[in-house]
Formats: C-alpha cells, sequence, structure tokens
C-alpha cells in the first residue's frame, strides 16, 4: 500500500476501502490503461514531472492517476464539476495510492476554484483538463506561470471549443493536445459512453420508463448522435434538433425526426441537451413545454439550460426525488430539472463505462508522454492527437478482446504509395 498523500482536501479519508473496491473493478475493464501503467512503471517516461489534472473524481480517471504516478508523475487531482466527483474514489486516491486530491462531490462554487486553484499551486508542467477550467485559472489568474508549462492534453467537445476560441484570439499561452478529437476518444467515449451514460442518469434520476416517451435530443454531434441511439433502442420515439444542415440531414438519414427546437418542445416528455453552448433550452421552449416534462443536461457545463429563464416562470420549487427539482409554473404546469442542469450521467450516475474509458484515458497518458517528449519542438496552438497514439489504442484494444485484424501485402503497400505519389 502507498504512503497516504499529505496534501488533500476530500469528503472523508474513511471511505477508503469502499472506493479501492470499486478501483479495482474499473481496472478489470481497463485493460489497455493497465499495459500503458505496465510499461510506464518501467520507464518512467514522465519522471520528475509536475501535473495539475482537472477531472471527474470517477473511478475510470482513478486508474488514469495511477498510470500517471507510475509513470512518474507529481500529480495533483481536482474534480472538473461539482456533483461529479465519487468521495469514496477520493479517498481511496489519497490512503490507498498517496495521490493528491482535492475535490469533494456537492461543493460549492468557491470550493470549487479553491481547489483547481491548489492544483495550480503545484506549478505544473502539464495540463490535463475536462472542461479548460486549469487552462482558463492559469490564463486568466496566473500568467506568470504560463512560461512553466510544457502543454496540456484537453478532453471535452466544450473545452476544445474554448481553446481554439483563445487561439484564434492569440492568447494560448502553450501547446494543446486535443485528446477529444482521437477517434478512439469521440468515436466510442462521446458516442457509447455519453449514450449509455446519460440514458442511465436519466433513469436513475426518475425511474422512468423510457419506451415510449418523446425523446428531443439537442445537438447531433458525436455526443447526441450516441444519446439519440440510445434513447432509441430502448423504445422511445427520437426527436432532433441541430443548427448545421450537415448533422441535421445525418440525423434524418439515421431515421430521426428534425424539427426546431421550439416545435419539438411542444412535443417532447424528455429533452437532453448536448450541444457544448449555452441556452440550447430556454424561455421559449419552458413556455410550451408539456406538464410533466423532464429537462437534463450532458453537455460539460450547465449553461446549456437557461435555469434562470426557467426560475422567471417558476411560482415554486420542490423537490421530487434527489437530483429532481420540480417547478411549479403560474399556470400550473411541473417541469422537472435533473442534476442542477449539470452534467446527469455523472450527478446521477456513475459516467462513462471503464471499458470505454479505457481508450479515452490511455489517450490522455499517452498524450503527456508525447508532450513531454515533443514540447520543446510543438507549435503554441491546439493539436490533434497523433494518429501514431490513436492506432497503437485500437490495436491495444482489439488485443484486449482477442480479435485479429489482416495487414496490407507488400504489393498492396506500394500500390497505395503509387497513388498517393500521383504514379
Amino acid at each position: 500500500m502507498a504512503t497516504a498523500a499529505s496534501n488533500y482536501d476530500i469528503a472523508d479519508i474513511g471511505l477508503a476501502d469502499a472506493g479501492q473496491k470499486r478501483i479495482e473493478w474499473a481496472d478489470r475493464h481497463m485493460p489497455v490503461l493497465a499495459q500503458i501503467r505496465e510499461r510506464f512503471e518501467s520507464e518512467k517516461p514522465l519522471e520528475g514531472i509536475r501535473m495539475a489534472c482537472c477531472l471527474h473524481v470517477t473511478t475510470e480517471t482513478a486508474n488514469l492517476v495511477r498510470t500517471l504516478m507510475a509513470g512518474g508523475a507529481d500529480v495533483a487531482l481536482c474534480a472538473s464539476n461539482p456533483l461529479s466527483t465519487q468521495d469514496e474514489t477520493a479517498a481511496a486516491l489519497v490512503d490507498r495510492y498517496g495521490a493528491e486530491v482535492h475535490a469533494i462531490n456537492g461543493e460549492d462554487n468557491e470550493s470549487y476554484y479553491k481547489h483547481i486553484n491548489a492544483a495550480v499551486d503545484k506549478h505544473p508542467q502539464i495540463t490535463m483538463d475536462d472542461g479548460a477550467d486549469v487552462i482558463s485559472v492559469l490564463h486568466g489568474e496566473r500568467p506568470e506561470q504560463l512560461p512553466e508549462v510544457y502543454g496540456g492534453t484537453e478532453e471535452t467537445t466544450t473545452g476544445v471549443i474554448r481553446l481554439k476560441a483563445l487561439e484564434a484570439e492569440g492568447k494560448l499561452g502553450f501547446p494543446i493536445i486535443a485528446v477529444n478529437e482521437a477517434n478512439t476518444k469521440h468515436f466510442f467515449d462521446n458516442r457509447y459512453g455519453t449514450g449509455q451514460s446519460t440514458l442511465d442518469g436519466v433513469i436513475r434520476a426518475t425511474n422512468l420508463l423510457i419506451a415510449g416517451q418523446v425523446v428531443v435530443v439537442i445537438g447531433y454531434g458525436w455526443c447526441g448522435k450516441g444519446v439519440a441511439m440510445r434513447a432509441k433502442g430502448h423504445g422511445a420515439h427520437v426527436i432532433v434538433c441541430e443548427v448545421d444542415p450537415l448533422r441535421a440531414l445525418e440525423a434524418v438519414m439515421d431515421g430521426f425526426e428534425v424539427m426546431p427546437a421550439v416545435e419539438a418542445a411542444r412535443k417532447g416528455d424528455v429533452f437532453i441537451s448536448v450541444t457544448g453552448n449555452r441556452d440550447a433550452i430556454g424561455r421559449t421552449m419552458f413556455e410550451v413545454m408539456k406538464d410533466q416534462a423532464i429537462v437534463c443536461n450532458s453537455g460539460h457545463f450547465d449553461v446549456e439550460i437557461n435555469k434562470g429563464e426557467l426560475d422567471e416562470l417558476t411560482e415554486s420549487t420542490f423537490e421530487a426525488r434527489p437530483l429532481v427539482e420540480g417547478h411549479k409554473l403560474s399556470d400550473g404546469r411541473e417541469i422537472f430539472l435533473l442534476s442542477e442542469g449539470r452534467l446527469v450521467n455523472l450527478a446521477s450516475a456513475e459516467g462513462h463505462p471503464a471499458a470505454v474509458m479505457d481508450m479515452s484515458f490511455a489517450n490522455q497518458a499517452l498524450a503527456a508522454e508525447y508532450m513531454v517528449q515533443n514540447h520543446e519542438t510543438l507549435e503554441t496552438r491546439v493539436h490533434v492527437v497523433p494518429r501514431e497514439i490513436d492506432e497503437e489504442i485500437a490495436r491495444l484494444k482489439l488485443a484486449s478482446k482477442g480479435v485479429e485484424i489482416d495487414e496490407l501485402t507488400d504489393a498492396q503497400q506500394k500500390y497505395l504509395a503509387s497513388w498517393d505519389q500521383g504514379t
């Protein structure tokens, strides 16, 4: 057993035993990360590297932190969402694995940023974000630390949008690897992980029978595709709302009904926002929703649902179930908001299954190693994950499932090369 960390702020270190069991269970379903951890243990590619990680403090994240520490990194972990921390996981990381953790489930806004600043106090050389909050604090409040940072990684669509905007403004202070853009991340984590865990969160929060419900999915990116797919699989009638004509057309071709959000608001029973933008669900929709409508969000920040506009229409609120807030409107209708408008899959459930986070966190670990090895030559911009990392993770995942694939013959490779060279 590792020596317990001395610097931490968690709910209850006495929860460590339960947390360790959950971490070990998740580890059984994360074979790719386990192989990387074994290599890191022997090669120490992150030896002495200070890291500030702002991620959902879950069992899967715990196994990523264990991998980074096995590689020699000095890690400080804080939460990327006030409701996503598993307190028993945080306790086990501190007590059983010696990790520095600053995260408490349900922490208020002040504590949330206090914990982010505690991680930034590490003076990180590598940042690892799920929503770009550590990077935002460094750029906004700690610009004197920017020269110390080799680079960072970002795992979410929302975070990548924020960082590309920073890059466009010429204000990005160090290179970023957009882990979210890796094929082994968004094809699987965003689609299958978000799809399953979002419906899991809705069901756990409400005990609702999805079959026969009209489920409105706002946004048809990879996350929206996964949510729509899983809702349809549960027997729901799915309506998709989009602003991108190509994605809207794709939703139509995938067999979903597509219409403007206000029109869908009149028909929907359950509304799920997955856009990465603000005010995807607001007043004009609340004003026409059916009585007993359920509203939730699976995008990274709680701004996707305009809670202020819902409050303006609300006569009174009540707790219908844990993390289910009833809003009684002046006309007598009731609208139910799940998980305070925060990530429903993490606040009301456990987030993505370990098997899919295996690939996402393998990307994080290998991207950190790549950043350490190449930071002196990387331009200060948002980079995609190198193709060789993406392909290596896919190979390891296939091997863990006992799946073999073909390889091109020399003649086939030569033939393709001739086309590339225009001959």
